[in-house]
This record gives structure tokens, sequence and C-alpha cells, in this order.
């Protein structure tokens, strides 16, 4: 039974950890258009934001999908989803009706993804087929 709840967990989190890293790739592939996004909901140095929040969805997918180091991992999920979520689906300031629904959904969507992640911190490590270091 071990075994299967272990395989289940690494599909787990080959999925969470792919969609953390294409998250991430995204703030790049698409970078223009994040930029111009994040320059809408605040003024001081979007661009930034946007690689600095790319950068931390990568890292926390790779620490996922690898069990390398999870707990940064967890870390730096945590540290992209309060100021985003917060900052850029604050749908309480939204006057149009679907914006303000739209933004409420993307602001609960990542507030269960942060929860989901903070989880992570109760799994002992080493985690099964993980790249850590046998302790």
């Amino acid at each position: 039974m071990q075994g299967i709840k272990n395989i289940g967990f690494l599909i787990g989190r080959i999925i969470v950890g792919l969609y953390y890293i294409q998250s991430g790739l995204n703030h790049f592939i698409n970078f223009k258009m994040m930029s111009q996004y994040a320059s809408s909901k605040f003024s001081f140095m979007p661009e930034v934001g946007v690689i600095i929040s790319g950068i931390l969805l990568i890292v926390g997918g790779f620490t996922i999908l690898t069990g390398f180091m999870p707990l940064l991992g967890v870390l730096s999920l945590v540290a992209f989803f309060i100021p985003v979520t917060f900052i850029m689906h604050n749908f309480w300031a939204e006057q149009d009706p679907q914006m303000k629904m739209m933004q409420m959904i993307q602001f609960m969507k990542n507030m269960g993804l942060m929860g989901s992640a903070l989880i992570f911190l109760a799994i002992p490590e080493p985690w099964p087929f993980s790249l850590t270091r046998r302790k």
C-alpha cells in the first residue's frame, strides 16, 4: 500500500511541479504582456516584478518536481502568492461585476494553491523518489 501512495505522491508532484514551472516560464514567454498588466496594477518596476515572480514559480516547481530542497520551494511559492494574490487579484477594488468575479476566482485559486503548497511542509523529508540525499 505504501508503494501505491508513493507513486501517487510522485505523480502529483510531477503534475504540480510542471504546473508551476510552466506558469513561471509563461512570465518570460509573455513578458511584455505580463509587464503591461503588472504596470496596470502597480507602478513600481513592474518588469522586475514579472521576472522575480517567474523565478519564484520556477524554483517552487522545480523543488516540488524533484523533491530537492522542498522547503525552499514552498517558501518561494508563498513569496510569490502573497503579493501577487493581494495586489494583482484585488477583486474588492473592481467596479465591473465581470472583472470583480474574474479577479475573485483568481484570488481564491491562488489562496488554494498557496494552502496546498504549505501542506507540503508536513511531508517528512526526504520525499519518496526525490533527488534529495538520504539523511
